[in-house]
This record gives structure tokens, C-alpha cells and sequence, in this order.
């Protein structure tokens, strides 16, 4: 955490130590060792620390909340990994001297004092708050999409009490997108790609949801694999070949994974990086036309678990469970 000048060196660097090489300036009278970590969640200290350490002067938002609170997706780069994004800060109409930096950007919008914490030293907004920032931040449905999943994935907060939570922001910049956004995102997602990845599905090759991350099992209640995306009515599994795929060992798993599916019927199809909307959705489209669509009891697999693999606990189910859905709704 930047630290103030002390001329006794206890609580901070002296001033001949804070001008000299063993410390660097972060903000005005702000210093950190030389040597601290080039790292995002070292941008995040350095920029709350211009803020009050209770919040009541503002908080950290957006994208960079969310990783302050372990969500690691948001990992503070621009789109494709080229450069680092500045931190928001949430004023709140307060603080009016405190000026947007090369490192940060300011928000006044309305920002209730039920709309900040403090979490590790560091004051954020709530993580219903922080996301609807994000979203608007990203201003566009996919980008928005991808962060509420993204969110889910790290589970702080489900889709269902995310839209609970901006079904009242009728007044608010970005409230529609939100409401939008909200309606298309699930918890199930694993990695930022499978949001594009459904929603080329839905919007673009207009096919209707299919199940996340569903685990297929054979008759005998066997795994077969859990696919990206699955559509259970055709019959139909979908994956997102990342970069590791191309690894040796993941590639002879994807490989084995297939040969599994085709072996109980069900027909497969993969999207890589680069594949336009188009061109993913054509792959879909016809990898559906070639899926048996076999009734029921014709079947070779089953989504239906056995009695060894117990679902596991949803995401809405474990915040009734913990008595955390006012928290994650209230403005």
C-alpha cells in the first residue's frame, strides 16, 4: 500500500528516500518500494489509496472490484491483451479535487454509502454495484454478456440475483444493457469464450439455449464428457479450442473426449480463435444437420446424473443458504 513521507522513516519513506531510487511515486505525496510487483491488483492498491480507507470518499469499481474480490477473468487489460486498463473510482459526487490520472478514471455518478465496502483494506463497490459498472463500462451486449458469466464463474454473485438487482434501475445510464445482458447470461460458464460461444448460438445461428457445462453419461452412468454446450434434443456437443489445446496432452484428450461422443451418437463440432460469428454459427448449423435427433429410449447417453455424482450446489441456492440475497440486491 503507498505510504505518506515520514521524516523518521517509520510509517514511510523519508524524503531524501522517496526521492531517490529505492521508491516510486503513485499519486500526489504517495510512494511505494521500487520493487513492488508490476501486477493488477498492485495497480488497484496504488489508486485506492487516494481514497479515504474507509469509502466514504469514493471506491474502486468496475472490472477492478471484481478482482480485488478474486474474480481472476478481469485481469485489467484492454480487449486482445494490449495494454492495461486504467482503475474506476466511484466518487459519488464527493471528493471534488481528486483528478483522473493516467491510471484511473472517475465516476460521479450516484453511489450510496449500502453501495461500498471495505475488503482487505481497500474500499470497493458491492459486487452487484461493481458489476452494472463493468457493464456499462463495456457498453455492448456480448462484452456485457461475457462479464455477468464471468462474475457467476467466480462466484460472487448468480445472473438471477443480478437481475434482480437492476430490474429497479429504471433511472441509471446502462440500466437496459444491464437488463439485457442479464437475460442472456448464465452461471454455468467456465472461461470468457464460452459467452461468445453461446451467444453465436442463440443470436446468431438463432438456435434455442442449450445446457452449459452438463455432464453427458452413458447408460451405465458412466462419464462421457461435459461439453462446452449441448443441445439434448439433437444430440449435439459443442467445445471452444483455446490456445492450450493445441498442447500435445490437451489435444489427445480432445481427441479421446470426441471419439467418446461419436461412439454414443452424438454428433461434435469445435470453434477456435478467430472464427468470425459467421463462420461459427455455420459450423454449428451444420453440425446440427448431421445429429440423429434420436428419441428418448433410442439413446446410447443420458444427462440424467447417477446416483454416485451428486448435482452440485447452484449458485442462487448457496446465497438463500447463507442469507447473502439482500446483500447481493440492495442498492
Amino acid at each position: 500500500m503507498p505510504t505518506r513521507v515520514d521524516p523518521t522513516g517509520e510509517s514511510g519513506p523519508t524524503w531524501r528516500q522517496a526521492n531517490g531510487r529505492g521508491f516510486r511515486k503513485t499519486g500526489v505525496g504517495l510512494y511505494v518500494p521500487a520493487e513492488a510487483p508490476e501486477c493488477v491488483e498492485q495497480r488497484i492498491v496504488e489508486q485506492a489509496a487516494r481514497l479515504r480507507p474507509d469509502g466514504s470518499s469514493g471506491c474502486v469499481t468496475a472490472w477492478a472490484a471484481l478482482r480485488w474480490r478474486g474474480a481472476a477473468y478481469f485481469d485489467g487489460l484492454s480487449e486482445g491483451a494490449l495494454e492495461p486498463l486504467p482503475v474506476p473510482l466511484a466518487l459519488g459526487g464527493a471528493h471534488a479535487n481528486l483528478r483522473p490520472s493516467l491510471g484511473c478514471t472517475i465516476s460521479r455518478a450516484r453511489l450510496a454509502p449500502t453501495e461500498r465496502e471495505v475488503v482487505d483494506g481497500v474500499p470497493v463497490a458491492t459486487v452487484q454495484r461493481a458489476l452494472f459498472d463493468e457493464v456499462r463500462r463495456r457498453g455492448e451486449l456480448w462484452a456485457a454478456v461475457t462479464a455477468i458469466d464471468m462474475t457467476a464463474a467466480a462466484g460472487l454473485i448468480s445472473t438471477w440475483l443480478f437481475a434482480a438487482y437492476v430490474a429497479d434501475l429504471n433511472s441509471r445510464n446502462g440500466a437496459p444493457l444491464a437488463r439485457h445482458a442479464a437475460s442472456l447470461a448464465v452461471d454455468e460458464s467456465w472461461s470468457p469464450r464460452e459467452p461468445w460461444m453461446r451467444l453465436v448460438w442463440q443470436l446468431v445461428a438463432g438456435l434455442e439455449p442449450p445446457l452449459v457445462n452438463e455432464p453427458v453419461y452413458d447408460l451405465d452412468g458412466k462419464l462421457v464428457g461435459i461439453p462446452d454446450l449441448f443441445d439434448p434434443v439433437a444430440g449435439l456437443a459443442g467445445e471452444y479450442n483455446g490456445e492450450h489445446h493445441k498442447e500435445v496432452t490437451q489435444a489427445r484428450d480432445d481427441v479421446a473426449r470426441e471419439e467418446r461422443f461419436r461412439n454414443h451418437g452424438i454428433e461434435c463440432f469445435a470453434v477456435v480463435r478467430g472464427d468470425t460469428r459467421g463462420v461459427a454459427a455455420a459450423r454449428m448449423l451444420a453440425a446440427r444437420g448431421r445429429a440423429k435427433f434420436l428419441p428418448p429410449e433410442s439413446r446410447a447417453w443420458t444427462v440424467e446424473r447417477p446416483p454416485w455424482d451428486t448435482a452440485p450446489e447452484t449458485l442462487d441456492d448457496r446465497f438463500v443458504r447463507l442469507g447473502m440475497v439482500e446483500e447481493l440486491t440492495h442498492h
